[in-house]
């Protein structure tokens, strides 16, 4: 079912954590072992031990924390529509989620090794040309707009200060 049952009744080893060159380190201190990143950590729940160590009281962690986590990712999904910080929210919802299930570990590793390459190739200096063209002549023709929105009508203000 999971693979923190298998743990809990001792038939399977947990892996050691391997390195990018395929070292294999033993030793592991803090969130940081030598070679593997924050990223590489074994995938599984991360609840207390006390409460791994109880079936009845995991499964009611799970769900709990399905639960918790499926509330936020709906109020994310509520606020992409609506004034707020939706993906944001929605992706907190998924950091809940992945303190638990497998999947959504996989799903923000994922996630975050996107945001990374798309952040390196808005890096990239042919692409940042680009973009800062592309923005500088968006603002030139909002500022044309703008000016001759008060060439032709002036500036009026929606509130009465004079009165």
């Amino acid at each position: 079912m999971n693979a923190e049952s298998d743990e809990r009744d001792g038939g399977a080893v947990p892996a050691k954590p391997v390195s990018a060159a395929g070292d294999v380190t033993e030793s592991v201190t803090g969130d940081v072992t030598e070679g593997v990143t924050k990223e590489d950590r074994d995938l599984g729940s991360r609840a207390p031990g006390f409460i791994k160590a109880s079936r009845a009281l995991h499964l009611s962690w799970q769900v709990g924390v399905f639960v918790v986590g499926l509330a936020v990712v709906v109020a994310g999904i509520i606020m992409l529509p609506l004034p707020g910080p939706g993906w944001l929210v929605i992706f907190g919802g998924m950091a809940i989620w992945a303190t638990e299930f497998v999947w959504a570990q996989l799903v923000l590793r994922w996630t975050r090794r996107k945001v990374t390459e798309a952040a390196q190739r808005a890096l990239d200096p042919k692409v940042r040309r680009r973009n800062i063209i592309l923005t500088v002549t968006g603002l030139v023709i909002i500022a044309v707009l703008v000016g001759i929105y008060v060439w032709k009508f002036g500036v009026t203000m929606p509130w009465k200060i004079h009165e």
